[in-house]
């Protein structure tokens, strides 16, 4: 018995009746030859993290466009904290750890420079629109590995695709994701919010912290129990009635007091400048995006590949960009 076959062999006999057994997989869309010591779901792992995707995450917006601080959390230590909340709602639920912690981690591989700004950017210019998860998708079907994609398992790709709040995912795993990207933007936002001076801990609302925790901590502890005590042996993930409803009216209050007042409309508006131009500019030079020649090969409309290579972007190859294509370089004798 190899160690993969052990562990899905564990996964059978330990693991809820309502949770995806690695052997069950849908699969992938190019069939691949089984590894004797990962299950799928472990493998879909291992290659989202080595995707430069991944990489590229740390050097992009969560809240605060293009922190200095040390502390502020970024695209990446958001998908940690996220993928830390899943896969311990996954443990306590005996769900498959291993798929939930795949699709946490590749969750936000779509996501644009200067964050929601970035966004709502993309958004407004592509005739279709801009969905950072069906672009996150997009990511690990598509342009990662030179144009290969990354070639993951279905239950991910699907996990990926419907971790939004409106999304729908198939699995008990991905709505563990879905559940845990909540929990965490909402907390971590409040930390930074108050740790960027942009809110005070009088500000939150009291009647919401009496339900949900007066700390940062308490309140990811109680929404992860509340979703454990109403969700265990269950064929659903979800949190009561009570916690779910001041989750959502704490979410509303950080977007009317906090999001649209902790960036600048200056700075927001530089950033969606930025965008916007390089966006016009590689219309006009499709040729001198670097991407290599696979990405202009691809079989998509030229604004889709330009929408491509911009929200690849971090923020600070954006700004790089920007500098070389419309600044000046000064004369150096």
């Amino acid at each position: 018995m190899t160690i993969r076959e052990a562990l899905q062999q564990h996964e059978k006999y330990y693991l809820s009746p309502y949770a995806t057994q690695s052997a069950d997989t849908r699969g992938r869309e190019k069939p691949i030859s089984p590894c004797d010591m990962r299950t799928p779901f472990q493998r879909d792992r291992d290659r989202i993290v080595h995707s430069k995707s991944f990489r590229r995450l740390m050097h992009k917006t969560q809240m605060f466009l293009s922190p200095e601080g040390d502390h502020y959390r970024t695209r990446l230590t958001h998908t940690m904290e996220v993928s830390q909340i899943a896969r311990t709602l996954a443990r306590c639920l005996r769900l498959n750890e291993d798929l939930t912690e795949a699709i946490a981690l590749g969750h936000d591989l779509g996501h644009t420079p200067f964050g929601h700004t970035g966004e709502r950017t993309l958004n407004a210019l592509m005739p279709g629109g801009f969905r950072h998860s069906e672009q996150s998708l997009r990511v690990v079907e598509v342009l990662e590995n030179q144009g290969e994609g990354l070639n993951l398992t279905w239950e991910v790709r699907d996990g990926i695709a419907q971790h939004t709040m409106s999304g729908h995912p198939a699995t008990l795993e991905g709505a563990c994701v879905s559940l845990a990207d909540r929990i965490a933007y909402i907390n971590h936002d409040i930390d930074d919010a108050i740790r960027g001076g942009k809110l005070s801990p009088d500000q939150l609302p009291r009647h919401l912290l009496e339900v949900l925790g007066q700390t940062h901590g308490q309140r990811i502890e109680n929404m992860i129990w509340d979703i454990m005590r109403h969700s265990q042996d269950k064929p659903y993930v979800a949190m009561s009635d009570q916690i779910g409803e001041a989750t959502l009216q704490l979410r509303q209050f950080l977007f009317e007091n906090v999001y649209r007042y902790t960036i600048d409309p200056k700075e927001e508006e530089r950033a969606a400048h930025v965008m916007s131009h390089l966006f016009a500019y590689y219309l006009e030079h499709p040729n001198e995006m670097s991407d290599g020649a696979w990405h202009r090969r691809m079989q998509a409309p030229l604004e889709v590949l330009i929408c491509d290579y911009v929200a690849g972007m971090s923020d600070g190859y954006a700004l790089r960009q920007y500098r070389a294509l419309f600044m000046p370089t000064p004369y150096a004798d």
